[in-house]
């Protein structure tokens, strides 16, 4: 179901199971994470320098597979905070910059997918939400934060309540994610984006990265994170990136990162 390919410095991840919308059961979410494994330790080599999620067919993700879950003896800790928990710390602390090329669902864990992503271009008419109502239960992998967050509790609740979903277009004038295309034209201009992006700083791209998870997480203040940012600067001094940057710029030419520590 899990599919990756590394081509151009770029590692693809794809859901590929259309027919279920790209649902994901648990040997699922465990070839997703051998997937980032692999991707990381190309990170490693040098190989890749950056990596973006997409689902294949008319959806991105539309959750947990229910399909054959008896809710007698279904182990929920199990699967959330054994499984899909862990898979989203693995997926947000990727050594490169990752992308989301978000169309059609995107619900449940395949919104936890989307939080743990760098960046996430939706298509206008994606759909997001908490579907959970018709179920019984609450949304999950993320989503009270992502909504909460952007969206403040009222407007969460209400989406919660009435289990309506939002257009991906709505859900970026929201602030729940970056940017939106046409349908038609998300991969074309997504992709586009992140091949540039794949030949930039990796380093520098990194640091920036880890920099804005210590605002979010730990929810740093303006002068301990500007002294962060002091050191990470500095560090990134000794980087073959940081001095072909300022050589360049000082010879007025297109700088030629490699990405390298």
């Amino acid at each position: 179901m899990i599919e990756l390919t590394i081509d151009d410095s770029i590692a693809r991840v794809v859901l590929n199971a259309p027919k279920k919308m790209n649902s994901l059961d648990e040997a699922a979410l465990a070839e997703l994470s051998e997937a980032f494994d692999k991707a990381a330790a190309a990170v490693e080599t040098g190989e890749v320098r950056a990596l973006v999620l997409t689902g294949e067919g008319r959806g991105f993700c539309a959750g947990r597979d229910i399909s054959g879950v008896n809710p007698a003896d279904d182990d929920v800790i199990g699967y959330l905070e054994g499984k899909v928990q862990p898979l989203l710390e693995k997926m947000s602390s990727f050594p490169a910059p990752t992308f989301a090329l978000v169309q059609g669902a995107c619900l449940g864990v395949g919104l936890g997918l989307a939080i743990a992503t760098d960046v996430v271009y939706v298509a206008e008419n994606a759909k997001i939400g908490s579907p959970f109502a018709n179920l019984g239960a609450t949304l999950d992998s993320g989503g009270h934060w992502l909504f909460t967050e952007r969206l403040g509790a009222h407007r969460t609740l209400d989406m919660i309540y009435t289990a309506e979903l939002i257009s991906g277009a709505e859900a970026v004038r929201s602030g729940l994610f970056s940017r939106s295309f046409p349908a038609e034209e998300l991969a074309g201009r997504g992709n586009d984006i992140i091949a540039k992006v794949a030949q930039g700083a990796t380093q520098a791209f990194v640091a920036s990265k880890e920099l804005v998870a210590e605002i979010r997480d730990q929810r740093v203040g303006l002068w301990a994170s500007m002294r962060n940012e002091n050191r990470a600067q500095a560090a990134l001094c000794d980087t073959a990136d940081y001095a072909e940057g300022f050589k360049s710029f000082q010879e007025k030419r297109k700088p030629e990162f490699t990405g390298k520590k």
